[in-house]
């Protein structure tokens, strides 16, 4: 518990210090003595972390009064290949989410159908591994709901994302596992702060885990696949972060 706290301390202490100036998460990645500043003893395996919180517990929420008057884009600002320009141009009108992996009926969900789905709306707080934390509110369905339509499998463990931005060529992937990916406040925004998501905070689609630190709340997200392990996925750490620079996979806080 000790570690999970000691990250927390450092988000909304500001113990980071200069990190709440840096423009991006790559930043922190390439600075080795903030990374072992935030992640030193967290190492922490799946099993210690559902032993040392409740999972099923909720995020805080805000009221309406409470949302930050800015909020900063943690990430990429624009993945800015042709791919994405030419689906950006058009409003995302032909982007599809396909889901699929260990699922019984795989899906290929256009905009209008996402946005047509029932959905949640939350307004939380975004805590981003830079040192800095924004309110926002975000509105799209569970993720649940979409995981259920697809019938995933019994086999299945973990859903990975994969996105539309790319780091040194290879597309941003992220994952939870199950207990995540069917929490109630995990999402798929489409909507932010009572607008479509802009282009710099991830449209057509981000996900928001609110539980976890921003690097896990995947934007520009393309892919959705329930998967047995980890091991096959990127470096087999379970995200692009995770497998570059040692962030840890669970980034609860």
């Amino acid at each position: 518990m000790s570690a999970i706290i000691s990250r927390r301390a450092l988000l909304t202490t500001g113990a980071l210090g200069a990190g709440a100036l840096l423009s991006g998460c790559d930043q922190v990645a390439n600075t080795p003595s903030l990374r072992k500043i935030l992640f030193s003893g967290e190492k922490i395996n799946h099993g210690l972390a559902r032993a040392l919180t409740d999972r099923n517990s909720l995020a805080k929420e805000y009221r309406p009064d409470q949302m930050s008057p800015l909020f900063r884009v943690n990430g990429t600002s624009n993945p800015n290949t042709a791919s994405y320009n030419a689906m950006a141009a058009e409003n995302f009108a032909n982007w599809r989410l396909e889901v699929g992996g260990l699922v019984n009926r795989p899906l290929s969900i256009s905009h209008q159908a996402l946005m047509a789905m029932p959905a949640r709306t939350q307004i939380t707080r975004h805590d981003c591994v830079e040192g800095w934390s924004a309110i926002g509110k975000w509105h799209g369905p569970m993720l649940g709901t979409i995981l259920k339509a697809a019938d995933v499998r019994t086999t299945a463990r973990y859903v990975v994302f994969t996105c539309a931005d790319l780091y040194s060529g290879h597309a941003y992937y992220e994952s939870l596992d199950l207990i995540d990916a069917f929490h109630p406040q995990t999402i798929l925004a489409w909507a932010m702060n009572d607008r479509m998501l802009s282009v710099a905070h991830g449209a057509p689609i981000r996900l928001r885990v609110e539980r976890q630190l921003g690097y896990k709340n995947a934007k520009y997200v393309m892919r959705v696949d329930a998967v047995a392990s980890l091991a096959g996925i990127g470096l087999g750490k379970g995200g692009y972060w995770e497998d570059r620079v040692d962030y840890d996979w669970y980034a609860g806080i």
